[in-house]
């Protein structure tokens, strides 16, 4: 064993780095941001004395939480000047990732933009005590306020976040289930087959980020958004394909234009019934859909 793989600092961040990714994008929703934030983590770690910390994990998620809330204040501006909706960065994720009801429904892509919807400090609250379980004191070092007044910010992020989730958890098999009769129906190009699995209010997201063509305000109603993906098809007079797949947790599908990466196509189940479609063009944003990234609540 080399002297940099016996290194306790080294090897304390590499136990923890899966964790550590995972806090930064729940707080950040991209993955290219949430490693600029490992990279700043590591940096701050590698100057402290691990003999002098009494729980790496604690101090790590500390650090990492401190260079995320950083970042998104920056990220919150950014976005600003962003071309059409914006979704978080899709991550091709391990299935048992979906079999975690916690982890998955805190990953989907219906809770990300819900969480986009809180203040920095009221997110990064939230997603230490919610997602984490991570003790109000512990909390209160984080983010640089005292433990009551987390204790409030918890509560009133909580209250936000309750207002605006999805109503209903589909499970996984019918969440597999939905996005499968999506698929068929889109190789079919049958109008009422996509009509059927649609719920009547659905609404379409699209990202382009300004590179790719997407629709700049979403698209509600089952009968325009299958026009929508129908005309599309059409219009593009290319082969266009679809391969399941489980993102961010939840089943969605990898959608290929001429045998290439186009998009991602993630859902919201409700009742049986696609009740959201996220679709993610832009390809700044598909570099994490090529193998899974390994995401842990632990």
């Amino acid at each position: 064993m080399s002297d940099h793989a016996a290194d306790p600092a080294t090897e304390s961040f590499v136990a923890h780095r899966n964790l550590l990714f995972t806090v930064a994008y729940e707080m950040l929703g991209s993955a290219a941001d949430a490693e600029d934030v490992l990279q700043e983590t590591w940096l701050r770690w590698a100057e402290v004395d691990p003999d002098q910390v009494a729980d790496p994990r604690a101090y790590l998620v500390r650090i990492t939480t401190r260079q995320a809330l950083n970042r998104l204040r920056t990220m919150k501006r950014r976005r600003e000047s962003y071309v059409g909706q914006w979704l978080p960065e899709p991550m091709l994720t391990a299935p048992d990732v979906a079999e975690d009801v916690e982890l998955a429904e805190s990953l989907s892509m219906a809770m990300m933009l819900v969480l986009e919807r809180l203040a920095p400090t009221e997110r990064a609250v939230f997603v230490l005590r919610e997602v984490f379980d991570v003790g109000y004191d512990e909390i209160a070092e984080s983010v640089g306020k005292s433990p009551a007044a987390v204790r409030q910010i918890a509560h009133r992020a909580r209250k936000h976040v309750e207002a605006r989730r999805p109503r209903t958890v589909a499970s996984p098999r019918e969440a597999r289930a939905a996005v499968e009769s999506f698929r068929r129906a889109l190789e079919t190009g049958d109008p009422q087959e996509l009509l059927d699995v649609l719920a009547p209010d659905v609404v379409l997201v699209s990202d382009g980020g300004g590179v790719k063509q997407a629709a700049l305000r979403p698209i509600v109603g089952a009968e325009k958004v299958a026009r929508f993906y129908l005309g599309s098809i059409r219009k593009t007079g290319a082969v266009v394909t679809s391969d399941p797949a489980v993102v961010n947790g939840r089943p969605a599908l990898l959608v290929r234009v001429d045998g290439e990466v186009d998009g991602v196509l993630a859902v919201r189940v409700e009742e049986g019934r696609i009740a959201g479609l996220f679709y993610v063009r832009n390809p700044e944003k598909l570099t994490r859909v090529g193998s899974e990234t390994p995401l842990t609540l632990r």
